[in-house]
């Protein structure tokens, strides 16, 4: 049977009602064309109202925030229960990262995360724990086949906690596409934040560019601003003339025991038409780095204050750019007054608006004065060569054509063996690292396995002695020479000495530390079988729990701790349960 068509005012009638049901209800779906599912998962937390603290999308250092961290109240311990029917798909723990996650893979296509653990479901920990003395290994990274861990929504698989690098007690939470495995914000599947308050907007800037490429030597003017609750604009008209692109600090809130969090969408107009958008929906990890791109990396560098430029550079790989007319790049340049407007929204969809017009000059624009150097282009692999040195920029390396500068200083210190390199400068950001061989000067045979790139603050950057070269691989330009580690990593016992009782204890803790290179393994043994040691970066704390393997008498621990440059250190003791 054919269906009659829908009449013309009906149609419009019912677009205009979802329209303003989607406005008056928050609809997270509003700005995405995707379509999610919005009953399909609960809350991975039992606490209400839930709050967060950190936004999906939020800026980090050298990194988009991948999830949503709900908050716990400055707690470990409550329940996280599996959002969807599943099955455990990834244990991983970590000595940083994420230190205790969990994934789960749901028949859907979505994947959900959970990170910063303090403790699996029985079930799992089991798994895990006989994973850990198999491979005779802390960290691990398992993918298990979907019959082996099955789970049922609601069902308790961890407890919150604070391992890893965690800045407090939380829970870390993302939701993928399990194909792609790019993370999405968890908000568009009905995982609801209360939230009627309207972005934050303090700051608006403009960069005169006038064909250039953007860096720390590009002109920037801050211009004033006034307003709150959603509606902002300048406080007096702004006259710029040639290519200029603008740029703001905007946070979010939302309802309840918020922090300050990140924003979803920014949107650019002018004279009514839109130029730009960014909208934080999705993104590919190997793409978050971008972030030192998004911002004006130089102020962030210098200040710590993120400025989300509204233009984009031509190497930035981010997605999440759209109605790009000249990259955001605007001319102002034909004497005529142009209205200009902000429009910022939460996940949420609150809005928040930032009005301002700008007098257009004539006159020709004066072009920012272009230090001597050397023409890299962005989209090409480059490479400088001296007697010194040799540095290699694969292609993705640069977001912008870049003006190379290096220039050779003397040795740092005295135990350097090389001079101190500087290549170019630590205010434009790279989105891969580099390929960087200095070579060695007067540096021992017996030292070469030794030898390591350190940069001008002291940390190494890794490297391997070749052909008389040391090789390393830098994420950042900076100043670098050549330094040796033949220093071993030093452990510290915290709670257990020689011939010590420890019966009344649950855990044996010590703390590691290393001088330069950084520790690359633990191993304990007890009576010399392999025993479980854990370990947290942040806290540079190792520790080994007690269990049915360590019988009441008396034990040796032995402990060995190598470095990145297999330096090694050993310590034994004995001790009584």
């Amino acid at each position: 049977m054919q269906k009659k068509p829908i009449s013309t005012f009906k149609y419009y009638a019912s677009i205009f009602c979802f329209l303003l049901y989607a406005t008056s209800t928050y609809a997270q779906q509003i700005f995405s064309s995707n379509k999610y599912p919005l009953t399909y998962f609960r809350q991975p937390l039992d606490i209400a109202p839930p709050a967060l603290a950190g936004s999906f999308g939020e800026i980090r250092g050298n990194h988009f925030h991948s999830g949503i961290d709900f908050r716990t109240n400055q707690r470990e311990g409550y329940p996280v229960y599996a959002v969807a029917d599943g099955y455990i798909s990834r244990l991983r723990v970590q000595n940083s990262g994420f230190g205790q996650a969990l994934y789960i893979n749901h028949p859907n296509g979505f994947t959900s995360v959970y990170g910063h653990l303090q403790r699996f479901a029985p079930k799992i920990a089991t798994i895990v724990k006989n994973l850990e003395y198999e491979k005779k290994s802390f960290e691990i990274d398992e993918f298990p086949n979907e019959t082996l861990i099955p789970v049922r929504k609601g069902e308790v698989i961890a407890w919150s906690g604070n391992r890893g690098s965690s800045g407090g007690p939380h829970l870390h939470f993302e939701i993928r596409d399990t194909k792609t495995e790019e993370t999405i914000n968890p908000q568009f599947f009905g995982i609801d934040i209360p939230d009627n308050i309207p972005p934050v907007i303090y700051s608006l800037y403009a960069y005169r560019l006038n064909g250039k490429v953007f860096n720390e030597a590009t002109p920037k003017q801050a211009i004033a601003i006034s307003g709150s609750n959603g509606t902002y604009k300048a406080t007096a008209p702004i006259s710029l003339t040639g290519e200029v692109g603008f740029g703001v600090v905007t946070t979010d809130r939302h309802n309840g025991l918020s922090g300050t969090n990140g924003v979803y969408s920014i949107q650019l107009e002018l004279d009514g038409k839109m130029i730009y958008t960014s909208a934080l929906e999705r993104f590919a990890f190997e793409d978050s780095k971008a972030i030192n791109s998004h911002i004006d990396y130089p102020t962030y560098l210098n200040t710590k204050r993120s400025i989300q430029k509204s233009f984009v550079e031509p190497g930035n790989p981010l997605s999440i750019y759209s109605n790009l007319v000249n990259s955001g790049r605007i001319n102002f340049n034909d004497a005529e007054i142009h209205q200009l407007r902000y429009i910022i929204t939460d996940s949420k969809g609150n809005p928040s608006t930032l009005s301002f017009s700008v007098h257009a000059g004539s006159a020709p624009a004066i072009s920012p004065v272009v230090q001597p150097g050397i023409i890299y282009p962005y989209n090409k692999t480059n490479e400088f060569n001296t007697d010194d040195i040799k540095v290699v920029f694969p292609k993705g390396t640069l977001y912008s054509d870049l003006n190379f500068t290096y220039k050779k200083l003397p040795k740092p210190q005295a135990n350097a063996y090389s001079s101190l390199h500087q290549i170019h400068n630590r205010y434009t950001p790279l989105h891969i690292g580099f390929d960087l061989w200095i070579k060695a000067d007067n540096l021992p045979e017996g030292l070469r396995n030794k030898a390591l790139i350190a940069n001008s603050n002291g940390s190494s950057q890794g490297g391997n002695f070749e052909n008389g070269y040391v090789k390393a691989t830098p994420r950042n330009f900076g100043n670098f020479y050549i330094a040796v580690d033949t220093i071993a990593p030093r452990i510290v016992p915290v709670n257990i000495s020689d011939g010590k009782n420890m019966a009344g204890l649950s855990k044996i803790i010590l703390r590691l530390s290393d001088n330069l290179s950084g520790i690359k393994s633990f191993n304990g043994y007890i009576d010399g079988q392999w025993a479980l040691m854990e370990f947290d970066t942040k806290t540079a704390t190792l520790w080994h729990t007690f269990d049915e393997r360590t019988t009441p008498g008396k034990h040796l621990l032995e402990l060995v701790v190598v470095d990145m440059k297999d330096n090694t250190r050993k310590y034994s003791v004995s001790f009584y349960r």
